[in-house]
């Protein structure tokens, strides 16, 4: 009950809800001041206005926030004044449809802000089959209102914004936070569920999407809001924030272990892992408490469950070495050791995080030029040169956009030819609920259902037990803002509350209620039929299909990880700029690639053709990753021995590795790769230098010298990970050479 209240404060406290009574407030202010002064025939343009400019209201910076409201207010104007001048002549109207529904669909080319001006645009012409307009007086006086309420919306948006200032930012942290906190627990099940790796995984990607995300918003939001006088001193606490936050999340991609080698050293008795499985699920619960306490402007919680799970997995390193044994337990417990260190390290970070938000006067001040935070952001391309690369149907977004028009124009023909009631509500929900993937486009058409569903149901019964106007007028304002409170986070629950709302709307207008929600439920059914099957067999994009760029990107990116963190290694001062962006550029790729890969699975099974050879090539991928940066991380959080010659033999060789596969799947041929024996030379190299120090430890404990020196344990720690992770990533690159020749042949196969 408690965590339901909860959950309950922190939506009610959220920047989602705040967004539904915003939007509510701009639509129901135009109608109850119009009645008001008597001129209430003008209020209903100037809400549609409103409601149509709302889309494009989403986190990021003010300028790109405006410029999209405004973009927006002209399409939404044009489009609505096409389709009412055009209205009375049929032929003119379908292919004025047509050209709407490719053109302003197309324009999601430009990124996710393009796409919602876009769907404010499609929207529009949805609604404009519902308006009737006569003349051309009529049809102007409704476009000026509509303007107006596009503007009205701009500056409810602005005064909101000026009510609660960082609620969006602080919305963005938490949700960071709580990602990373179910990763973070999430990885800690890895360590000793052997038997559900796989399944355990294929979820890391989509958190690992998720968290991406996020962090660009608010590399967006954070570092373009700046004002040139400086940041106040909550801005400062956010950034800080959200720098953890991004340092959090490269130490558990750091953290990527070989699973393998932890069974070969631990077995099926896992009981040594137990506790460093306990701190990770001990410090995922606090960054889930801290991303809610964000919200709430509650109390720190207690960190003492903190310093004991850490005492404690510091002591089972102990107890494995007091249980297995000197020398044998080297090799395991330089792994725990390891490991341990990085778990110190992620409890610094969120002890940072706790610092800041107890307002800790002494916390870390930000330091970041304007040049270097400029290298940070990814910065949307608008050249008209992005229209023409995506003109052929290998653009997902083409054939999208054609998919989409025939849907539209069919199902206006339709609707046309058998005199359906309220056609527009087919075309409406075809909009909503069609997506460029089909598997993402069934699971919204069946949530649309379900929704739908719920929705009307509660209207009847609401309806059989009262007749009462002013209740159903208290139902529509209720269900308007929760519709746009739920409609990002919860499809289902925004499509059940949307119902309600045009529901009571109508039945405020028209007495008969139950016919309204018959043809609701009708409408929205052949909405998603035809959205569904057109995605199935028209210019389908099955992403087994569409992989090769976004691949072939991965795999470059890596190429640069890891020639950025050789550079690290050699000069840490001076590279380090250039190797956090090497890994910011890393961890979207991945992420893209993650999303990709999820995709494929919500594809029909058959057509995801070679999925287990996709799945490898994307585990593959995602490994090399958090390999390269487990050796950058250490790099950057220790005082390392100089780079030696045999380290740069070896990563030079994964590098031209990573460089052939990039080659095969160009379409080139590969050049000769390096002289493979100074490369085992060097390998067998990097190995005897651990295997040296590790046999110096083993004399000294064989003379009684149990304990260990800082500097000792340091290097002996420096050479076994350096060694360990770089002669894994050899083979790693290797065997992605060998998925991607094989994947190479299955495309041309195809071709």
């Amino acid at each position: 009950m408690k965590k339901f209240l909860t959950n309950i404060e922190l939506f009610l406290k959220g920047s989602d809800f705040y967004r539904g009574l915003k939007i509510t407030f701009a639509v129901l202010i135009p109608l109850i001041a119009f009645n008001f002064i008597g001129y209430f025939e003008f209020a209903p343009a100037i809400v549609i206005g409103a409601f149509l400019n709302a889309p494009g209201d989403i986190a990021g910076s003010i300028k790109r926030k405006v410029n999209a409201i405004l973009i927006s207010i002209g399409l939404t104007m044009l489009i609505t004044a096409v389709i009412l001048f055009l209205k009375p002549y049929l032929p003119l109207l379908v292919v004025a449809l047509a050209v709407i529904s490719f053109v302003v669909s197309f324009i999601s080319i430009y990124g996710f802000r393009a796409s919602l001006v876009s769907f404010s645009g499609l929207l529009a012409m949805v609604l404009a089959f519902a308006i009737e307009k006569k003349t051309a007086q009529e049809i102007f006086i409704h476009i000026g209102l509509m303007g107006i309420g596009g503007f009205w919306y701009l500056l409810v948006s602005f005064l909101f914004q000026k009510l609660a200032p960082k609620k969006e930012e602080n919305q963005l942290l938490s949700d960071t936070l709580l990602l990373i906190g179910d990763y973070l627990k999430l990885r800690a099940r890895l360590l000793t569920k052997s038997s559900k790796r796989e399944e355990l995984i294929q979820k890391t990607f989509v958190l690992q999407t998720q968290i991406n995300e996020k962090h660009e918003t608010l590399r967006e939001v954070l570092f373009t809001g700046r004002k040139r006088s400086g940041r106040s001193h909550y801005d400062e606490k956010q950034v800080l924030i959200f720098i953890s936050s991004v340092n959090i999340f490269e130490l558990i991609e750091a953290k990527h272990l070989d699973y393998n080698e932890l069974d070969r050293l631990f077995g099926n008795n896992k009981k040594h892992l137990k506790a460093a499985k306990k701190l990770n699920t001990v410090m995922g619960n606090h960054l889930i408490k801290l991303s809610e306490l964000l919200i709430q402007n509650d109390e720190l919680p207690n960190r003492d469950n903190l310093l004991k799970a850490l005492a404690n997995a510091r002591q089972a390193i102990t107890d494995y070495v007091n249980d297995v044994k000197l020398p044998k337990a080297l090799e395991g417990s330089l792994l725990l050791r390891n490991h341990y260190d990085y778990q110190e390290l992620l409890l610094e970070e969120i002890r940072s995080i706790r610092r800041v938000m107890a307002n800790v006067q002494h916390a870390s001040k930000v330091s970041l030029k304007r040049q270097d935070v400029k290298q940070f952001l990814t910065l949307q391309e608008y050249r008209f040169n992005v229209i023409l690369q995506n003109l052929s149907f290998n653009s997902t977004l083409f054939s999208h956009a054609l998919r989409f028009t025939v849907a539209i124009v069919f199902a206006f023909i339709l609707g046309t030819v058998f005199n359906i009631h309220n056609t527009y509500w087919i075309l409406l929900t075809i909009i909503v609920i069609m997506r460029p993937n089909y598997g993402l486009t069934k699971e919204r058409s069946k949530d649309r259902i379900i929704g739908t569903l719920i929705g009307s149901a509660f209207a009847i019964g609401i309806v059989l037990i009262t007749q009462n106007i002013m209740v159903y007028g208290v139902l529509a304002i209720i269900s308007l803002t929760l519709t746009f409170a739920l409609i990002q986070q919860n499809y289902k629950s925004g499509a059940a509350f949307l119902t309600i709302n045009i529901i009571f709307v109508y039945s405020l207008m028209n007495p008969n209620t139950f016919e309204v929600i018959q043809y609701r439920i009708i409408d929205t059914i052949i909405g998603a039929g035809i959205a569904v099957i057109a995605n199935y067999f028209l210019w389908p994009c099955w992403e087994s299909n569409n992989l090769k760029d976004v691949l072939l990107s991965t795999i470059q990116k890596n190429k640069v990880y890891l020639l950025a963190t050789k550079d690290l290694y050699h000069e840490k001062n001076e590279n380090q700029l250039a190797y956090k962006i090497a890994r910011k550029e890393v961890f979207l790729a991945i992420s893209n690639l993650n999303a990709a890969f999820q995709r494929l699975t919500q594809d029909p099974k058959s057509k995801q053709k070679e999925f287990q050879l996709i799945y490898n090539l994307v585990t593959l991928n995602q490994t090399m990753v958090s390999a390269i940066a487990s050796i950058g991380s250490f790099i950057l959080n220790h005082n390392t021995t100089k780079a030696s010659e045999e380290f740069d033999d070896v990563l030079l060789h994964i590098v031209d590795n990573l460089h052939q596969s990039c080659k095969v799947l160009e379409g080139t041929v590969p050049e000769n790769s390096l002289d493979k024996k100074s490369v085992i030379r060097a390998e067998e190299s990097l190995l005897r230098a651990y295997q040296n120090l590790s046999c110096l430890r083993d004399k000294d404990i064989q003379d009684g010298n149990t304990e260990i020196d800082t500097d000792t344990l340091n290097q002996l720690q420096e050479a076994y990970l350096i060694s360990n992770q770089l002669i894994w990533l050899k083979t790693l690159s290797e065997n992605l050479k060998k998925a991607t020749k094989q994947y190479k042949i299955v495309l041309d196969g195809k071709g």
